[in-house]
């Protein structure tokens, strides 16, 4: 006979079993971040367009693609996301672009450091090796408490993940003696 925990637990695991799958996918990522120790890398929230406008400085955002109204509110629900699961940060990076600075600024997660290791090299804006060498020779060197994001670009995460990704989403990853270990997608935005 059946005790009132088995019963519960069956009824757990069918409630679970029953949500989408981009939710228990999320919710086992959100898991793992609760440990602490792992990468993320996000590209930065809703900037609508293509690369940036002809003229583009690097130090002046308005010459930029920048964050519409709906990637800031998107920036600040996943830093909400982030406090409301009390997830541990140990380091905030971004790209000098100013809606990657922008995106980990809003979050309001810990203090943003700009690296130019993160930095888009799309339309030959920098050198796709050295960029990507150097990022994942931070991500390995990565040792301390927490988890560490990283506001980067589609094109960034591609090289280093071989996945692309969404406005504000991320692909959370494990340093490893052999490079970048895939722990999952993180969508905030699913259900």
């Amino acid at each position: 006979m059946p005790t009132l925990r088995h019963i519960i637990l069956t009824l757990l695991l069918a409630i679970v079993g029953a949500l989408p799958l981009g939710v228990q996918a999320n919710e086992a990522i959100w898991q793992s971040l609760e440990e602490g120790g792992l990468v993320m890398l996000m590209r930065h929230a809703l900037a609508p367009g293509i690369g940036d406008p002809p003229g583009f400085e690097r130090g002046r955002c308005e010459t930029q693609r920048n964050l519409s109204g709906e990637g800031r509110a998107q920036a600040r629900a996943i830093g909400e996301a982030f406090r409301e699961r009390d997830i541990p940060i140990g380091a905030v990076y971004a790209s000098r672009w100013c809606r990657a600075l922008d995106t980990a600024e809003l979050m309001e997660i810990g203090d943003v450091e700009p690296a130019p290791w993160l930095d888009s090299f799309f339309r030959g804006r920098g050198d796709r090796d050295v960029i990507t060498q150097a990022a994942l020779e931070q991500i390995a060197a990565w040792e301390k408490s927490g988890n560490m994001l990283l506001v980067t670009h589609q094109v960034n995460i591609s090289a280093l993940t071989g996945r692309g990704v969404g406005s504000g989403e991320m692909v959370v990853v494990r340093p490893t003696a052999d490079g970048l270990e895939v722990v999952g997608r993180l969508d905030v935005r699913a259900p």
